[in-house]
């Protein structure tokens, strides 16, 4: 007898190709068609953003989708529009359409709206979703929430749907991808919300230091707990990374797990030999000198504090005097960007552009001898990954998944460099021990290249552990 599909409801702020704007993206637009692979009916529901081109992916209006939901004394109007998922056989991306809360803006997370409004947003969004389902008769196993934006979703199924036959048998999944945004506001969020006032005044729930904290209330009303990464797992339980919610998550250990995001790669590995090739397009294009033998350290990221920026600050004048040649990519905050451009302007081998091209970081990917991700945290990360795959590799902060990938030289199985100290020195020091390994022990250097790209992290692996998972979350296992 044929296995049974299994139903997942995935939610999400961010779908790439769609939406993008972190790694949320990444994961649930990938990590599906791999779990299509495995049996698993899979269904996304995420916001319709007024940046998204509807034209290009095909996006259609649903008939008969319009939906109404009161909240917060004032009726609120949905419509449900849908296309296919690339890269998937048939799986559907319905997007949620409201005026009011999506579709007037351009950007994914408009920064100049008040806490209270941003809420509403997500909230609106979540309601829906459960509601679209029931439209759809889409009876879901599971349902993945992914980080505060639909953290109210377990809530919800917890308490308000909690006599709804339709979700009787239906288990949440709340997938961590950023603890350090949770979705606090304040308790007036609660009437709109359509919550009961019990779930606030109820340490077990979504009240949190006279608050609403939603990330609290999915991991009190979840069924399982998944962050990106196995030792991001693990790190979240304590002071330094629990982002105020390590006294909570200690108490639902028994639900928390790590399964490791993937990356995608080509049939055929990548080959070093044309490394030089795409070495001298990155030296020409960010004016350096063409020579093959000078290592090349490249950074792509988004210029910000988590990525640790802060340490390229403090070593700037260190990193300058260094035989190697540093190129930057990447945008984010105006002093990371200046910082950045200041360099460029008063030094011989450091060179940035704040910008983001995605084929022009390929070409870095590609052209780099060691790529750098000195970050004070890194839930999973994906651009390491990425440079193992082209030859290129890291040094990075042993924290998070960039500690579960990376191995350190010296050590027979190394594919990268890692440093355990948040602080400029100790990246200074990893830095020039990968330089000086590049330099002066060229063939256990092209040992680690070769490792890294022998490294695989694939989301069909990724794809396995999550169906485990959500089979646990039903007692199947």
């Amino acid at each position: 007898m044929a296995e049974k599909k299994l139903k997942v409801l995935f939610a999400s702020a961010e779908v790439a190709p769609f939406s993008k704007v972190g790694g949320l993206a990444d994961v649930v637009g990938e990590l599906p068609p791999h779990l299509e692979k495995e049996n698993c009916e899979v269904a996304i529901f995420t916001p319709l953003y007024g940046s998204i081109d509807q034209e290009k992916w095909g996006i259609k209006e649903l008939e008969n989708s319009q939906l109404q939901i009161d909240m917060g004394h004032t009726r609120h109007v949905f419509k449900l529009k849908m296309c296919k998922l690339p890269k998937s056989k048939n799986i559907n991306v319905f997007f949620v359409d409201n005026p009011k809360y999506f579709s007037c803006f351009n950007v994914v997370y408009p920064q100049w709206v008040d806490e209270m409004y941003e809420q509403q947003r997500y909230v609106a969004f979540s309601l829906a979703v459960l509601e679209y389902a029931k439209m759809l008769n889409f009876r879901p196993d599971i349902i993945q929430a992914n980080d505060w934006h639909t953290a109210m979703i377990p809530v919800y199924i917890k308490h308000n749907y909690k006599f709804d036959e339709f979700y009787s048998n239906t288990k949440t999944v709340f997938a961590i991808h950023n603890l350090a945004y949770q979705g606090s506001c304040d308790k007036s969020i609660i009437d709109f919300a359509n919550m009961r006032w019990d779930c606030v005044y109820n340490d077990q729930c979504v009240e949190h230091y006279g608050r609403v904290n939603w990330v609290k209330g999915a991991i009190y009303c979840c069924d399982k707990i998944v962050t990106v990464s196995p030792r991001y797992a693990q790190e979240i339980l304590g002071g330094e990374f629990g982002e105020g919610m390590d006294y909570t998550l200690r108490g639902q250990t028994y639900k928390l797990c790590g399964i490791l995001n993937g990356t995608d790669y080509d049939k055929k590995d990548f080959d070093p030999k044309v490394k030089p090739e795409f070495k001298a397009q990155v030296q020409k294009m960010f004016g350096l000198p063409q020579n093959p033998q000078r290592p090349l350290i490249a950074m792509i990221s988004r210029l910000v504090y988590q990525k640790g920026l802060s340490l390229i600050d403090f070593a700037k004048f260190d990193l300058m005097s260094q035989p190697a040649d540093f190129v930057f990519l990447g945008t984010g905050e105006h002093g990371f960007e200046n910082m950045l451009i200041w360099v460029s302007n008063n030094s011989s081998n450091m060179r940035a552009w704040i910008d983001f091209k995605p084929e022009l970081s390929e070409t870095i990917y590609k052209g780099a001898d060691m790529f750098l991700m000195p970050s004070l945290f890194e839930p999973c990360g994906i651009s390491q990954m990425i440079a193992m795959k082209y030859g290129t590799p890291p040094i990075v902060r042993a924290v998070g998944g960039l500690d579960d990938t990376v191995i350190s030289y010296p050590n027979e199985h190394a594919n990268g460099f890692k440093f355990l100290t948040y602080d400029a020195r100790s990246m200074v020091d990893e830095i020039k021990k990968a330089i000086w390994t590049y330099i002066d022990r060229r063939d256990e250097f092209n040992k680690i290249v070769h490792n890294a790209i022998k490294s695989k992290f694939t989301w069909q692996d990724s794809a396995i552990k999550y169906k485990l998972l959500y089979l646990d979350a039903l007692g199947r296992k």
